[in-house]
C-alpha cells in the first residue's frame, strides 16, 4: 500500500505539471500533437527512472558538496543514451520533438526529483517514486495534447476527426493557445482537489516576539 501511494501520488495528489507546475516549457511546446507529447513522456519517464535509480544507490558514495553536478552527468548520459536510440529507431519523433529532447537534461522534475526523493530513499521506492511522476507527467502532456490537437486542428495523432477539421481553432496549437489550456486543467485541478491550503489565523500565540511586545504591536495594528 505505500508503494501504490508513492505512485499514484504523482498522478494526481502531487502532479509535476499541474500541481508542482514543473517542466512548463517542454509541456507547452511539446503538447501541440499527441504524438509529441507521448513520446516526451515516454523519454523523460525513462531518463527519470534511470536516474532515480543511480542517484538512490549512489545516495552515500556522492559527496554533499558536489552532488548536484554529479546528478546533472548522470541524468546528461542517460538522456544521450535516449537520444541515440530515438534517434535510431524513431527518427520522426527525434524531428518533433528537436530540442527539446536533449534539454530534458535541464528539466526541473528530473533534477528535483533526484534532490528531492532519490538522494533520501532507497532504490525501490525511487525507482516507484520515478514511474509515478513519469506518468503522471506523460498523462499530463497526453490531455493537453489531446485537447489542442483535437480542437487546434481537427485530428487525433494525425488522424482527420470529421467536422472538426474543417471548424478547427487554429490558436490552440499556438503559444497562447497552449497557455490557455494549461491553465484551464490547473483551475479545474484546483477547484477540486482536496489538498487546498487551511486558512490560517495569525496572532499573539504564534509569535515569538509576544512576551517582549506585550501585544502592544498587535494592538496598534489592530486600532489600525
Amino acid at each position: 500500500m505505500n508503494q501504490l501511494n508513492n505512485f499514484t501520488k504523482g498522478i494526481i495528489k502531487e502532479n509535476p505539471v499541474l500541481v508542482l507546475v514543473l517542466g512548463t516549457c517542454p509541456t507547452l511546446a511539446t503538447s501541440t500533437n499527441v504524438t509529441s507529447a507521448l513520446g516526451m513522456g515516454a523519454a523523460a519517464t525513462v531518463v527519470l527512472l534511470c536516474s532515480n535509480i543511480v542517484i538512490s544507490a549512489l545516495r552515500k558514495v556522492i559527496p554533499d558538496k558536489v552532488r548536484i553536478p554529479c546528478y546533472i552527468v548522470l541524468i546528461a548520459g542517460f538522456v544521450t543514451m535516449v537520444q541515440m536510440l530515438v534517434k535510431a529507431f524513431a527518427p520522426a519523433l527525434d524531428q518533433s520533438l528537436g530540442i527539446y529532447l536533449p534539454l530534458i537534461v535541464v528539466n526541473c522534475i528530473i533534477l528535483g526529483r533526484a534532490e528531492m526523493f532519490a538522494n533520501k530513499n532507497k532504490v525501490l521506492d525511487s525507482a516507484v517514486d520515478a514511474l509515478g511522476m513519469g506518468a503522471g507527467f506523460t498523462l499530463a502532456l497526453g490531455l493537453m495534447a489531446t485537447i489542442r490537437e483535437v480542437f487546434g486542428s481537427g485530428t487525433f495523432m494525425g488522424i482527420e476527426i470529421p467536422v472538426l477539421v474543417d471548424n478547427h481553432v487554429s490558436i490552440l496549437t499556438m503559444a497562447p493557445g497552449g497557455f490557455f489550456v494549461f491553465g484551464l486543467l490547473i483551475a479545474i485541478i484546483n477547484k477540486f482537489s482536496s489538498n487546498k491550503p487551511k486558512k490560517t489565523e495569525f496572532g499573539c500565540a504564534g509569535c515569538p516576539s509576544a512576551e517582549i511586545c506585550n501585544k502592544r504591536a498587535c494592538g496598534e495594528k489592530e486600532e489600525a
